[in-house]
């Protein structure tokens, strides 16, 4: 779908979450206690390579059918893959070992397989992406929120100074991509351009100036990926930790969105998710869809959202109700991977898959945006 009108595309979306059968507690913000991921031990590795070509479609992915068939992970399995490297802008890079404090096993896997029908990815029939095309929503929350990674994804503002991406759009799982070495983030703002010159002396004739969203770039301070995507560390698992956090040099002026842990699927308003992203095949257009969720597992979810390279690194949000309050809060429940071929059985099909906010990745995220636990403790 080409541009429509926002304000009939979100009250849609509303009446859908209003005539749900489910009652108005299950679409609640549920607070609960989050896990500590506790700093260890950090060493000075030498400098990445940066030599990796970025990859569109990713292929040879163990996802949910895969994984089931896995033992879970341990304790010191996931200590591991939530252990984590940071590279600067000036190409130095460190290794942090962590470990983790009031951890709830049970918590991290809530999600027990399922069977839901399942639908594969990219652009299903008719195509039900919309265009962000009015330059005043397209600079305003929540569609504000999305921004341009240089590499060529999308991420989402998650703090004055923090971006939420995917680990792919920085690192190939055994390097880190030729764009990271001098990574950017793009945040669109609507800037004048007038239209004709003016000529010399003339006080008439001045030509009204134009309105057009534009990007304006900043550089990236350093960057944070969990060692679960290396290659290295884990192949079977490695998608379940496709996500990674961006610092900016300077902050923004913009509304971010808020972490949130990822609910069931039983508990999302009409079982739907929604994200924007800058997809390759509109240039220059914001693309907004929301889009009902097929399949899940403790750290995935299929989903049917038509999209196209680009849009990887989108935020995943819903919007649930603030406890004992009337107001609706949307919040980021996971991270766009992107179009995956994954083994079913071992033959590979293709899915748009995301990756689920989980208490320990709630947390471990949080610690990179805060830098303490004290605004880290509920999710």
């Amino acid at each position: 779908m080409g541009p429509i009108p926002l304000l009939l595309l979100l009250s849609y979306t509303a009446v859908s979450v209003v005539c749900g059968v489910e009652s108005e507690e299950d679409y609640t913000w549920h607070l609960r206690k989050v896990p500590q991921v506790l700093n260890k031990r950090t060493v000075t590795l030498s400098s990445p390579g940066f030599k990796a070509e970025a990859k569109p479609v990713l292929n040879g992915t163990c996802g949910i059918e895969c994984q089931s068939r896995l033992p879970l992970a341990s304790v010191a399995d996931l200590e591991n893959f939530l252990s984590y490297e940071t590279v600067y802008e000036n190409g130095t890079r460190t290794s942090t070992e962590v470990y983790f404090r009031d951890f709830d096993v049970q918590a991290e896997h809530e999600v027990m397989k399922d069977s839901h029908s399942r639908g594969k990815r990219q652009v299903y029939g008719m195509d039900s992406r919309f265009s962000i095309s009015d330059k005043q929503f397209v600079t305003n929350y929540p569609f504000s929120t999305t921004v341009k990674i240089s590499t060529g994804c999308t991420g989402i503002l998650v703090s004055p100074k923090h971006v939420l991406t995917a680990a792919h759009c920085v690192h190939d799982g055994t390097d880190y991509i030729k764009g990271a070495k001098k990574l950017r983030v793009g945040i669109l703002k609507l800037r004048s351009k007038r239209r004709g010159k003016k000529r010399k002396g003339s006080k008439r004739n001045k030509r009204a100036a134009e309105v057009k969203p534009s990007f304006q770039w900043t550089r990236v301070k350093h960057t944070q990926v969990p060692k679960g995507w290396f290659r290295e560390v884990t192949d079977d698992v490695a998608v379940d930790y496709d996500y990674a956090v961006l610092e900016l040099k300077r902050p923004h002026k913009k509304k971010f969105m808020e972490l949130g842990i990822s609910p069931t699927v039983k508990k999302l308003p009409g079982s739907r998710i929604h994200f924007s992203g800058f997809d390759d095949d509109r240039p220059g257009q914001l693309v907004y869809r929301f889009c009902s969720v097929s399949d899940e597992s403790n750290d995935l979810m299929y989903q049917y959202c038509d999209a196209q390279p680009g849009s990887s690194g989108s935020g995943i949000y819903i919007r649930l109700k603030e406890p004992e309050k009337k107001k609706w809060k949307r919040k980021i429940i996971g991270i766009f991977s992107g179009h995956r071929w994954v083994d079913v059985n071992g033959m590979q099909q293709d899915y748009n898959v995301a990756v689920r906010i989980t208490p320990l990745k709630y947390a471990q995220i949080c610690f990179w945006i805060h830098g303490n636990y004290a605004d880290c403790q509920d999710g």
